[in-house]
């Protein structure tokens, strides 16, 4: 059982906000496919996905034990695992995940696996490389996983996607149109040779802001889901999801000259009461936050964090706050707090969430 005092809050409320905030800028029978990868953005992919199973259409996680944690918790809605391995695919099956064939090594195996296996229409997911250039079949490849499906019972393809590489950015607008064509091309060709028609999506969170006319079959909501929209008017109406809280386990008052923490970092020039909190890097917190850059807040009001950030610990300057041991600390609890540790830690708001270790407990809260 996990006891630790510092916990995650995820917001329910805010999930289900998030969420139909995306579904009004779509047509209604586009599919929404939630993504729950990395922990659920930090959070906790599993009771995140217990909560939205009955108010979306797919979930994806990134690896096949990501998938695995969800069926072993009764998720019953389709998993679509974004980057399975040749290792796991046996796996895959046995927990009805539906995997994404990126190129021909994984795409044989696959086949090889589903003849021994003696399936019939398994449901696997083709990604196309449009200029991202990270995962993903190329177009001249389509003759050949054309010819092998036509004449193969074993697997179905469920869906066809891409991945946008910048649809935040509006001065990269012409090559995301062209990534865009391009996949419309590429599904063009499938339509053409194929009985059924794959579902076809291509939009992440900025791609639903940004690209919206181009939603396809279905979309993937992402970092949107949790409160951010890679755009300042976007993210102001979403609502945050997490919510970092501890408790202050003990009080120190320091003496001018004082020093507090590793490498005494930080001297008193005068009386100083710190507070130390159960909660460090080992937990997610960045060491950029230390030595008075980043805060907490305590009692409603700012704490500086005084010194080094330790594995486990922080200590925060509450001279001027009235408070006692045991006392509610929080870490973060809005966007602008998150944004602004992201800025101190010099990285982005997905390192921020995805960081909190799982050691911090979460609870979801409806």
């Amino acid at each position: 059982m996990n006891n630790h005092v510092t916990v995650l809050e995820i917001d329910g409320n805010a999930l289900k906000h998030n969420l139909n905030y995306f579904k009004q800028k779509l047509n209604p029978e586009t599919k929404i496919l939630a993504v729950v990868k990395a922990f659920g953005y930090g959070s906790d992919g599993v009771q995140v996905a217990q909560f939205l199973q009955n108010k979306v259409d797919y979930f994806a996680v990134a690896y096949a034990h990501e998938g695995i944690a969800l069926r072993e918790a009764n998720v019953k809605t389709p998993i679509l695992v974004l980057h399975p391995q040749i290792q796991n695919l046996q796996a895959i099956v046995d927990y009805k995940l539906e995997p994404n064939l990126y190129n021909f090594k994984i795409f044989d195996a696959f086949l090889e696996l589903a003849d021994r296996s003696i399936l019939l229409n398994y449901p696997v997911h083709l990604k196309f490389n449009t200029g991202l250039n990270r995962l993903g079949f190329w177009h001249n490849d389509i003759p050949k996983i054309l010819a092998t499906v036509k004449a193969n019972s074993h697997v179905k393809i469920q869906s066809l996607f891409s991945h946008l590489a910048a649809s935040e950015d509006l001065e990269e607008q012409e090559f995301t149109n062209n990534q865009l064509n391009n996949f419309a091309y590429i599904a063009k060709q499938f339509y053409k040779h194929l009985d059924n028609k794959p579902i076809l999506h291509t939009l992440n969170t900025s791609g639903v802001v940004n690209y919206s006319k181009s939603q396809f079959d279905m979309v993937r909501i992402g970092i949107g889901l949790y409160g951010f929209g890679n755009d300042e008017k976007e993210t102001s109406c979403l609502k945050n999801t997490h919510n970092l809280k501890s408790i202050i386990s003990q009080i120190h008052l320091i003496k001018p000259g004082e020093t507090v923490g590793y490498n005494r970092a930080f001297v008193a020039k005068s009386n100083t009461k710190s507070a130390t909190i159960p909660i460090g890097h080992a937990d997610g917190l960045s060491r950029k936050l230390g030595n008075e850059k980043g805060f907490v807040l305590i009692k409603n009001q700012k704490a500086k964090i005084i010194g080094n950030v330790c594995m486990d610990m922080i200590m925060v300057d509450v001279t001027n706050i009235d408070c006692k041991e045991g006392d509610e600390v929080i870490i973060f609890n809005s966007q602008k707090m998150i944004q602004n540790n992201a800025k101190i830690s010099e990285t982005i708001v997905y390192e921020t969430l995805t960081a909190i270790s799982q050691r911090v407990k979460k609870k979801l809260k409806k």
